[in-house]
């Protein structure tokens, strides 16, 4: 079996996209490091946060008894997976933040360079 990653470095010219179209991964970078032993380590290219207040606001949601951020995000986007938009927007290292306190106004912002409100 052809290991993928290992099929993309060995095509010049070619990408290959190691992450899905809803990951906050995708398009970033695969890097190699060799270490001294000459072993190669794939890893992904660091990710930049965009500063959520340049994120244009699409709305807002009130966290309610029982909420879930990947549920938030399956309501709002149609896909769990995108929860990672809400945690960006609302500045948490740790998603479970987001939903502790009920009450909560969560931000929900339209995708980084996209023009909304006021812009």
């Amino acid at each position: 079996m052809i290991d993928p990653i290992t099929f993309a470095f060995s095509q010049q010219g070619s990408r290959l996209e190691s992450f899905a179209d809803n990951s906050r991964y995708r398009g970033l970078p695969l890097l190699v490091h060799v270490d001294a032993n000459g072993v190669e380590h794939i890893y992904v290219g660091r990710r930049f946060l965009p500063p959520p207040e340049a994120l244009a606001e699409a709305g807002q949601v009130e966290v309610q008894e029982g909420d879930r951020i990947d549920n938030i995000a399956a309501q709002i986007f149609g896909d769990a997976e995108l929860y990672w938009r809400i945690v960006d927007a609302n500045r948490v290292l740790t998603p479970g933040e987001l939903t502790q306190r009920i009450g909560r106004r969560l931000r929900i912002t339209l995708s980084e360079g996209m023009p909304g409100r006021g812009s």
